[in-house]
Order: C-alpha cells, then sequence, then structure tokens
C-alpha cells in the first residue's frame, strides 16, 4: 500500500507536467485545427531560460527561494510567450490559408530548428541545476517504506490545479476567450462580425508558450537536469495526453496528462522501465478505437 501511494504521487506530479505542455497543443489545435509539434521545443526553452535565470540570480546573491522562484517564472513565461509569438508570426500564419500538410511540415522543421538552435547555444551536454525546492513530509511508513510528498511536489500539483483553473474561467468568462471560442467554431464568421482573428491567434500561442514555460521550470525543479532533447521527448508525451484526453478540451488535455503520467510512471514501478513508453501509448490506442474522439472529446461536425 505504501508503494503504491508513493507511486500515486509521482504520477500524478510527472502527469501535472504533461498536462501543462498538453494545454498547449490542445488550445492551438481547437482554434485553428493544426497541430504544433514545436511546442514541446518552447517548453524545453522554457526550462533553459529558467536555468539561466537561477544562474543569475544566484550569481547576484539573491538567496530568497520564493523571490527567486517568482522572478524566474515571470521572466520565463515572458521569453517563452516572445518565442511562441514569433514562431506563430513567422512559421505558421503565411501557411494557414494553404493545403493542410504544409503547417504539418513547418512545425516538425520548426522542431528541428529550435532544437538545434539551444543544442549550438547551450551545448549537447546535460545541464544540472543543484537543489532549489527542498523538504518535505512524510506521509504514510510501514513495512519499512515510507511515503514522501516532497514541497516541489506539492507547489507542482497546487499550480498545475491553479493555472487550470485560471484559464478555464479565462476562455468562459473574458473577451478573449469568447473570441476563441467563435475562431474555434468558425474563423471567417468571427472576422466578419469584427473579431481580430489574427491577433486571437497569436495571444493563443502566446499562451500555450506561457504555460509551458511554467511547466519548463517545473520539470527543472523536479529532476534538476536538462538537455536540448528534452522538448521532442516531452513533447511526443503531452500530444499524446491531448489526444487521449480529447484533443479541443481543457480539461481533457489535464486529464490527459495525468493518465499517461500515472501509467508511466506505475508501469515503471511494477513492470520493465523499457517498456512504459509502449504502455503509455497502447493505452492511447486503445482509447482511440473505442472513443475516437478521446475521453472527454466532442465528435467534430462537418460544415456542409
Amino acid at each position: 500500500m505504501e508503494y503504491f501511494l508513493q507511486q500515486l504521487i509521482n504520477g500524478l506530479t510527472l502527469g501535472s507536467i504533461y498536462g501543462l505542455i498538453a494545454i498547449g497543443y490542445t488550445m492551438v489545435y481547437g482554434i485553428i485545427g493544426m497541430i504544433n509539434f514545436a511546442h514541446g521545443d518552447i517548453f524545453m526553452i522554457g526550462a533553459f531560460i529558467s536555468l539561466i535565470m537561477f544562474l543569475v540570480l544566484i550569481g547576484l546573491g539573491l538567496t530568497f527561494i520564493p523571490l527567486a522562484l517568482l522572478i524566474v517564472m515571470i521572466v520565463a513565461m515572458l521569453f517563452t510567450a516572445a518565442w511562441g509569438w514569433t514562431v506563430e508570426r513567422i512559421a505558421y500564419r503565411p501557411l494557414r490559408e494553404s493545403f493542410r500538410l504544409a503547417p504539418l511540415i513547418t512545425a516538425i522543421g520548426m522542431s528541428i530548428f529550435l532544437q538545434n538552435f539551444v543544442q549550438i547555444a547551450q551545448g549537447a551536454r546535460v545541464k544540472p541545476l543543484q537543489p532549489v525546492v527542498t523538504g518535505g513530509y512524510t506521509i504514510m511508513e510501514g513495512n519499512g517504506f515510507s511515503v514522501q510528498l516532497s514541497n516541489i511536489q506539492i507547489i507542482i500539483m497546487v499550480l498545475t490545479v491553479v493555472l487550470m483553473a485560471a484559464f478555464s474561467w479565462l476562455i468562459a468568462n473574458t473577451s478573449l476567450g469568447r473570441a476563441q471560442r467563435a475562431c474555434e467554431q468558425d474563423r471567417v464568421m468571427a472576422g466578419l462580425l469584427g473579431v481580430n482573428v489574427d491577433r486571437t491567434i497569436s495571444l493563443t500561442f502566446v499562451i500555450g508558450a506561457a504555460l509551458a514555460a511554467v511547466a519548463g521550470l517545473m520539470f527543472l525543479l523536479y529532476y534538476g537536469v536538462i538537455d536540448f532533447y528534452i522538448g521532442f521527448v516531452a513533447g511526443i508525451k503531452a500530444f499524446t495526453a491531448a489526444v487521449l484526453g480529447g484533443i479541443g478540451s481543457l480539461p481533457g488535455a489535464m486529464l490527459g496528462g495525468l493518465i499517461i503520467g500515472l501509467i508511466e510512471t506505475f508501469w515503471s514501478a511494477y513492470f520493465t522501465i523499457e517498456y512504459k513508453d509502449v504502455a503509455a501509448f497502447s493505452m492511447l490506442a486503445i482509447v482511440l478505437i473505442f472513443l475516437p474522439s478521446g475521453l472527454l472529446g466532442k465528435p467534430e461536425v462537418e460544415k456542409v
């Protein structure tokens, strides 16, 4: 029981990170029907910016951890949001009305470009960070095993819930959210009714990139090591989570992220770790066979 509870905590933590990345995928797809395969690399850039900012603050002698975390998160979100806006403006907007395969090829090309850019700029070696948030609590003890809940795990899960609630409220109750929902239904009609479609799509990329930056910061704090390739792996997992939960649904993206994180963690704990990715992708295949639109997705209605 103790071992199961520990793996449950670990799985929810990992799933929260996947869920934050998956929200970016599902927001972009919901509005323009395009999979932004460079989103995982935006997450990677957010992790690197967070690492650089930590090193800068340490060099400046700032040792108050809550303030340092707040500064790093804000700076990472701003820089990564700028990256997201630039990617959308340069790589995706000119091809928005092109044939459907063109934006997909561009997204893959942008992903490769961002990977190699960071590899050249920061080097191919892994970049470590000493533990910033330490300490935790013992939840349960028994059979020679103690269940630990660390402070960083609490921060990741609480922050994920807060951000999920905040962005759900934003989409449901603000003018930007109404514009996003209008563009999701019909971009042409939304434009005719006064919605600035280009600005709405750009802001969607900016919001998704900012969330990816938070996920990158949490990944850095949780694992303490990053490299230029983490964006590809985490991006594929988050995309899987978005499809599993129902792409286009924010709660579905978070639910899918939690499921993928739990599957990976429990499979690694009770079976061989080499096949944890096979287990996650197999679950996706099974769900899509019986629920093609995902767990919380809605069937797409063709306009005729």
